[in-house]
Parts: structure tokens; sequence; C-alpha cells
């Protein structure tokens, strides 16, 4: 009696490819959203890091330029040492404000992250995504107000 082969038919085969690929149609788009998401989350988080630096210089009546401030361009972002990210009023009031670009993920490309200062000293977070058009609210920070 000859041997029983053994082994996955080719039915089978295709049923687990089928399996996969219905994964990965699943797994990818959603393993981007978090990359954007976390893109989004670290050029916020490096954009804040300035504004202590910002109320050093506006307590002590100083110029307010990317060297005063220490800024250094994320690679997120198409920021460059000549163009200051901070912008200081009379009244005390201002922002800081970015544009992602660089190595971000290209619908994140327009996006623009300021960090406004009222006149009494409370920061806001405000994400632009006019220049965006791949742009979906599910990228967004919480506690930033989307226009």
């Amino acid at each position: 009696m000859p041997g029983k082969n053994s082994g996955f038919t080719l039915i089978e085969l295709m049923i687990v490819v089928a399996i996969i690929g219905i994964i990965a149609s699943i797994a990818i788009p959603t393993y981007q959203g978090y990359v954007m998401q976390s893109q989004i989350n670290r050029a916020l988080g490096e954009l804040s890091a300035y504004k202590s630096a910002v109320e050093e210089r506006l307590a002590q009546n100083g110029a307010l330029v990317n060297a005063d401030i220490g800024y250094s361009p994320s690679p997120l972002t198409t920021g460059t040492p000549a163009t200051d990210v901070a912008v200081l009023n009379a009244d005390g009031s201002g922002h800081l404000q970015v544009t992602m670009g660089g190595n971000a993920h290209g619908n994140l490309t327009g996006v623009v992250l300021r960090l406004e200062r009222s006149v009494g000293g409370t920061w806001n977070c405000v994400v632009d995504t006019s220049g965006a058009a791949d742009w979906s609210d599910r990228y967004s920070p919480s506690g930033c107000t989307v226009i």
C-alpha cells in the first residue's frame, strides 16, 4: 500500500492567503493612522518645549528669535533656523507655530500646529488643517482645536 501524502491542498492555502489579505487590509491603514497621530503629537510636544523660553523672554522684555529660545527644527516640520517660530505681541499675546512637512507622513504635509498665548498667559493649541487635503479628525491631539 502506497504511503498517504500529507500536506495542504490548494484550496486550504488559498483560504489562508485570503485571510491574511483581509487582516492586512485592516491593519495597514490603522497602523498608518497611529503613525500620523504620533507624528502630530511629537511635533506638538517639541513645540510645547519652547513655551517656557517664550515666557522667560516675555518676563525679561527680550527679543524673540529662534536663537533666543533655543529653537532647533524638527525633522517632521518645514522649520528652519532662519524662520522664527515665535511671535510675541506688545500686549503679551502671541504664538508658536510650525508647519508639518519634512519627514512627516504625506497626509500631514501642510498641517499648521500653533500654540496661542493669550494676554492673560494661558496657552491654547490650534491645529489648522486647511493645507492638508487628506486630514482625518482621528489624528487630532487631545485638547486641541481643529480649524
